[in-house]
């Protein structure tokens, strides 16, 4: 991977970039195929798989010796303390190879609620929960999505906590619950019956970490996802009771945690999907310069000039959207409008970079043999999750048109 210094960004910034590039380079990309090879090779000895155990704690003393392990954490709790900012740019680089976040510490959706838990998470429950889940000694998942209710829209969710005594009794039909198979606990978003701030719907809504052994927490299934089962569970909460105090954050504040995690988490999975739009474009660059077909290599035809160019200019557009939002974001400024944009432009973007590289590649590119399958397949659910296409178009339109009604027109140099 080739990371040069970017000369309007801080210090800081480069330097992250620049020894994230160096770990990828010299510690993972070479040893891809056996750091994951239990995910596409049957065949493994037990003498393999202590390999790729061993191969893979020897990076993450790497990672941790450079200071850059779990950089989304705070110092205090063994992060590295990475800014909003500095984040943003270091995940570009850290998505170029496979799998290489969980090397860093970042494992979806553990750093998440991680990072959901330090902002609203009591004293009493960042020991309980959090220390441990840093520590790795327990794992957990997010439950908020529905299958009867629209995804797009949390304040249509219909599971209940209702307080009876000193319990909340929970009651609803989850799906898509991430990690549901290994989770110790989940933060489950529930609408609850004494929201403080106000009576609108968003105010009735509360997240409330509830242990997965708790009696009445029926995990049905691990939903098939292309083609593949998941840890993504549908599961049923029947007169679930937990503690009170299992409350993350004050009542009510359920919407605006989600609204925090989703925001930045748009962001941190365009920048991602950039980091492996730049593989997939390094991929099919090499193709076409090895690959000769008809009495000439690739890179003479003009088909594939075409997708060069493309891509080029797909990525580019892509990265630089993410990096002005990242960078409003960052500074205080009102992001939502290109929070919206970017959510929509980079996936497909990224859909679009990877399906040339695999046609580039021709049978191999849907082989498991190159990372590009998994690529296409992860470009196309982003268009989904986190809110579809179609309901931020509507909220970009929405803010344009709000722009041009108070008499002023819209400022792209913002």
């Amino acid at each position: 991977m080739n990371v040069q210094p970017i000369p309007s960004v801080s210090e800081r910034i480069n330097e992250v970039r620049a020894l994230t590039a160096q770990i990828v380079n010299k510690e993972i990309l070479p040893n891809e195929n056996l750091l994951w090879a239990r995910r596409t090779n049957t065949r493994l000895t037990p003498d393999d798989m202590e390999q790729a155990r061993e191969l893979r704690e020897h990076i993450k003393a790497v990672v941790k010796q450079a200071g850059l392990w779990a950089p989304h954490l705070p110092v205090e709790y063994g992060g590295a303390g990475l800014d909003f900012l500095e984040l943003a740019y270091m995940n570009e680089v850290l998505a170029y190879a496979v799998g290489a976040a969980s090397l860093f510490g970042v494992v979806a959706p553990n750093s998440g609620n991680q990072t959901i838990l330090v902002k609203y998470g009591t004293e009493e429950q960042k020991a309980k929960w959090l220390i441990p889940l840093i520590e790795g000694k327990l794992e957990s998942g997010f439950s908020m999505t529905e299958p009867d209710q629209p995804g797009s829209d949390p304040r249509s969710l219909k599971t209940t906590a209702r307080r009876d005594g000193d319990e909340w009794v929970i009651n609803g039909h989850k799906w898509f619950t991430s990690n549901g198979k290994r989770a110790d606990f989940f933060i489950v978003m529930c609408r609850t019956e004494d929201g403080e701030g106000g009576a609108d719907v968003s105010s009735r809504m509360t997240q409330i970490i509830v242990p997965s052994d708790t009696p009445g927490v029926n995990i049905v299934r691990g939903i098939t996802v292309w083609g593949v089962e998941s840890d993504h569970c549908e599961i049923i909460y029947d007169d679930v009771r937990v503690p009170i105090d299992n409350s993350l954050g004050r009542r009510g504040s359920g919407h605006q945690a989600a609204q925090d995690r989703l925001g930045a988490g748009r962001v941190y999975h365009c920048m991602n999907s950039i980091g492996q739009m730049w593989r997939a474009f390094d991929l099919m660059v090499e193709r076409a310069m090895a690959r000769e077909v008809h009495g000439g290599l690739l890179e003479t035809k003009q088909f594939i000039q075409g997708f060069i160019a493309d891509s080029y200019m797909d990525i580019q557009a892509a990265r630089l959207m993410t990096i002005h939002c990242a960078q409003k974001m960052a500074e205080g400024i009102d992001p939502r409008t290109d929070i919206s944009a970017i959510k929509v432009f980079v996936p497909a973007a990224y859909e679009r970079v990877v399906d040339r590289a695999i046609q580039v590649w021709g049978a191999a590119g849907v082989s498991g043999d190159l990372p590009l399958a998994a690529m296409y397949q992860g470009a196309r659910t982003l268009r989904i999750a986190d809110g579809p296409d179609e309901v931020h178009k509507i909220l970009i339109a929405k803010n344009v048109l709000s722009q041009y009604h108070r008499g002023a027109g819209w400022d792209f140099g913002a």
